[in-house]
């Protein structure tokens, strides 16, 4: 499997100039770990996360040393703490040093990437623009969801996990695409919460209803 078959393509994201005290609301209000940043143009220039945010002023975990270490610390070093601490815009908390991969990576090379640099996410981009995300529960839904396919059989899932997707993103009812959903054999999986019992019935309907779909599995957790 591919990144392109695992990977979330409603991303939410913000602005370098977006403000610190509305990214910790979005982590919060979404129950995610980091959040892309995307110049005007949709093109990825950073990535922010709950370790950016860790040691604030506001809440008194601004990193302090004897006077005699801090003597010895690089100024460079204390003045990216500085920012961590006070900065106000995400541009100044962000980290701009990002690792990405393309649709086509296989999801072997997402895992190593994840275990290699102990980060939590892949984003994944095209053109240098950001296209989707693969997180270490992707992968693992992608686990749950495997079995044994032959190439066009491949290609024929992602077929289908396109059509589910482009439907999702029509319906003004729901943003399950910023969940997850994936196909294997013909069979559609799908992942995350649902606001309701009717959301979640209408789901089931909707990828029921994309041709080639064989049956449609229900991985939903419930938030009603």
């Amino acid at each position: 499997m591919k990144a392109m078959d695992v990977m979330v393509r409603n991303v939410l994201t913000v602005k370098p100039d977006t403000s610190v005290a509305e990214v910790a609301r979005l982590l919060v209000e979404h129950d995610i770990s980091a959040v892309p940043v995307v110049d005007d143009h949709g093109k990825m220039v950073g990535i922010i996360s709950e370790a950016d945010l860790m040691r604030r002023v506001e809440i008194g975990t601004e990193k302090q040393r004897p006077w005699w270490l801090e003597a010895m610390t690089p100024a460079t070093t204390l003045a990216n703490e500085f920012a961590k601490s006070h900065g106000k815009r995400v541009a100044e908390l962000m980290s701009p040093q990002v690792v990405s991969a393309s649709e086509d990576t296989p999801l072997i090379e997402i895992a190593t990437l994840l275990e290699r640099h102990q980060i939590k996410r892949v984003p994944i981009t095209k053109d240098g623009k950001l296209v989707g995300v693969v997180s270490r529960s992707n992968i693992i839904q992608a686990l749950a969801s495997s079995k044994e396919e032959p190439d066009s059989e491949r290609q024929s899932d992602r077929a289908i996990r396109l059509e589910v997707l482009a439907r999702l993103g029509k319906q003004r009812w729901t943003d399950f695409g910023s969940r997850n959903v994936i196909v294997a054999g013909g069979v559609v999986h799908l992942w995350g919460l649902v606001g309701s019992a009717e959301e979640r019935k209408a789901l089931m309907s909707l990828a029921e209803d994309v041709p080639g779909v064989t049956a449609v599995v229900d991985e939903m957790i419930a938030a009603y």
